[in-house]
């Protein structure tokens, strides 16, 4: 018999060793590389999954404080602010960056958001007010059980994205 804490880690991990396995034998040019329509390389999606867990990890235990109050609808993206420029960069990999370094810390990660999880004293009904943003609702707040369910979305989701990326490369499919 499994407890929720269980099946959510179970879930997660599942998500996460198809992440790693899509971009398993790749060079750090390969992973840099933006084969497709789209700005994303399997790098920056590495990299941008350990921040958005990482992100959402703090969450659970400091609340919004944890993020930074915007006013998105002030931004004047043509000469977007040094936070919007480090967003931007969360999606690629830069220079002095490597493959190996992105995947050592997304495990540092995920060893903290694993053990946080399986904390027997961490209430999963715990609420936090989410910070203010155009994309949550005003008002609105998640429980901790939310936001370790949105961490498996959010790494299910990037991992169908690096798929299609390595596809583009060299074929390979993490399923089929």
């Amino acid at each position: 018999m499994t407890t929720e804490r269980d099946d959510i880690l179970d879930l997660l991990h599942k998500h996460r060793d198809l992440f790693r396995y899509t971009v398993q034998g790749l060079s750090d040019e390969q992973a840099a590389t933006t084969p497709t329509a789209s700005a994303l390389c399997l790098g920056g999606l590495v990299k941008h999954v350990t921040a958005v867990e990482k992100n959402w990890a703090d969450f659970v235990v400091e609340g919004a404080a944890s993020q930074p109050d915007v006013d998105w609808a002030t931004i004047d993206w043509s000469n977007p602010p040094a936070f919007v420029l480090e967003h931007q960069n969360g999606f690629r990999m830069t220079e002095g960056e490597t493959l190996a370094g992105l995947l050592t810390a997304y495990d540092e990660v995920a060893e903290a958001t694993d053990a946080l999880l399986g904390n027997p004293d961490l209430d999963l009904d715990l609420r936090q007010p989410l910070p203010v943003a155009p994309w949550f609702e005003p008002g609105g707040a998640w429980s901790a059980r939310r936001v370790f369910l949105h961490i498996v979305a959010e790494t299910a989701q990037h991992a169908g994205h690096a798929d299609i990326i390595r596809e583009t490369i060299d074929g390979q499919k993490s399923m089929g």
